[in-house]
């Protein structure tokens, strides 16, 4: 069961969140808020969905400035992928270690490294369908969202 993008840009702004946008149709929400701890956050919003849609839906927060941060540094750079690779960043509630070691490879898609709370991983497209999600729920379980690079950047400025 899949959220409606109305329904969740509702749901923070009965939070009282401001300014809140939609990006994509994929769950990913921008909004302005006073800092504060991103559990908490993560936490209120999970509940203002629940009253919402009846349903709970996993929450991880990421403020513009670490987005832009993660997009600076540019975590893939140095492993030599191929120009055509597909690059995903898997974000986890807070940093913790992987069940198995990385890299991690399988077909073509590989579990690169994981900086903090963020899991990097680089695939070609192949008939074998989305390996690299296989290997990221090996290596990190279901609680995770996981996010192109290209859909970073939009989140980044949105």
């Amino acid at each position: 069961m899949y959220l409606k993008m109305p329904d969740l840009k509702a749901s923070l702004e009965q939070l009282g969140l401001a300014n809140v946008r939609t990006v994509l149709s994929s769950g990913n929400v921008a909004f302005d808020c006073d800092t504060g701890r991103a559990a908490d956050l993560e936490q209120a919003i999970e509940s203002a969905v629940a009253r919402q849609a009846g349903r709970h839906f996993p929450t991880i927060v990421r403020s513009a400035d670490a987005l832009t941060v993660l997009l600076r540094t540019d975590p893939f750079a140095g492993y030599g992928l191929p120009a055509q690779a597909k690059r995903v960043v898997s974000f986890l509630r807070e940093a913790r270690a992987p069940k198995t070691t990385l890299p991690l490879t399988e077909g073509t898609a590989t579990v690169i490294h994981q900086i903090g709370a963020e899991v990097f991983t680089a695939y070609l497209p192949s008939p074998d369908g989305p390996v690299f999600m296989k290997l990221i729920e090996r290596a990190y379980g279901t609680a995770v969202t996981t996010r192109t690079w290209d859909t970073v950047a939009k989140c980044a400025v949105a």
